[in-house]
């Protein structure tokens, strides 16, 4: 673990932007008078366990890493905690679509069906909106996108091929973010006014700043202090909040993780300490 007065990060490279981004941030906290570095991780499997081990004191978490790191530090006495979120990442929906000119017209009518899915670990594209179709009682064949996996849906790789694959009418409906949806028939993935939303899923939360209990709550507190100060209005950091997706950091908040924990819980991707029990699955 370095100098107490260092404050570790880590963050995975889902993107070359991630480097661009907090080497920015770095900069920036820097010149406020925080001593931050950062350590970027291929997938968030070993950032999570990273975190719990004490070699980094903050991870900037999917929603499904903080599930894990939250099962992983309750199982060991530990805690761990939502430190601030992007505007961003409260109240997102997942959508299931299929073709404007399909026959099915409600969600009914995909039992039996084939639907397309991002990557096995996408809380978005694959397990979020599974859980809520087995909700509506509907058993589906489920075609995956295994596109980035261990980065857990940041990449869209898989969700952007689902799209495609109903495009194309290989697949009767499609699994994804509705911001997705909308970015899909923007850049013409999905040509406007080709899609019909068939069923959207209540409101969930995505991406946190997880703190372990090791980090120096006093340091940790001047990190969240620092990133919720950012303003758009300086454009010092206007293109770096962007990049990130942002207008404004707010505080973490858990309440909006029951369904991802939920649908972990029956797709048996964690145990209940955290362990990895996904069939399969090698990030």
């Amino acid at each position: 673990m370095p100098a107490g007065t260092t404050l570790l990060m880590g963050a995975v490279a889902y993107d070359p932007k991630v480097v661009t981004i907090w080497e920015g941030f770095r900069g920036w906290l820097e010149h406020q008078g925080l001593a931050f570095d950062s350590i970027l991780y291929s997938n968030y499997e070993r950032q999570v366990a990273d975190l719990l081990a004490g070699r980094i004191h903050a991870a900037w978490n999917s929603p499904l890493a903080w599930i894990r790191a939250e099962r992983l530090a309750a199982a060991s006495g530990r805690q761990v905690r939502a430190l601030v979120m992007r505007d961003t990442d409260r109240d997102l929906t997942s959508v299931v679509v299929a073709r404007a000119d399909s026959p099915i017209s409600g969600v009914e009518d995909l039992c039996g069906k084939v639907v397309a899915t991002g990557a096995v670990d996408s809380p978005q594209a694959t397990l979020i909106p599974l859980s809520h179709l087995r909700a509506c009682g509907v058993e589906a064949i489920v075609r995956r996108f295994d596109v980035g996996v261990g980065l857990h849906g940041d990449h869209l790789g898989g969700e952007r091929d689902a799209a495609r694959a109903l495009a194309d009418g290989e697949v009767d409906a499609a699994c994804m973010l509705d911001a997705s949806h909308l970015l899909f028939t923007k850049e013409g993935t999905l040509t406007p006014g080709s899609t019909r939303v068939l069923t959207q899923t209540a409101p969930y939360d995505h991406c946190n700043m997880t703190v372990v209990d090791t980090a120096p709550r006093e340091l940790a507190e001047r990190f969240g202090s620092l990133l919720r100060s950012m303003s758009y209005a300086d454009p010092s950091v206007r293109r770096l909040l962007d990049l990130e997706g942002l207008k404004v950091w707010e505080g973490g908040r858990t309440t909006g993780y029951a369904a991802l924990a939920r649908a972990v819980d029956e797709a048996g991707f964690y145990d209940a300490e955290g362990r990895i029990t996904a069939e399969g699955y090698r990030p």
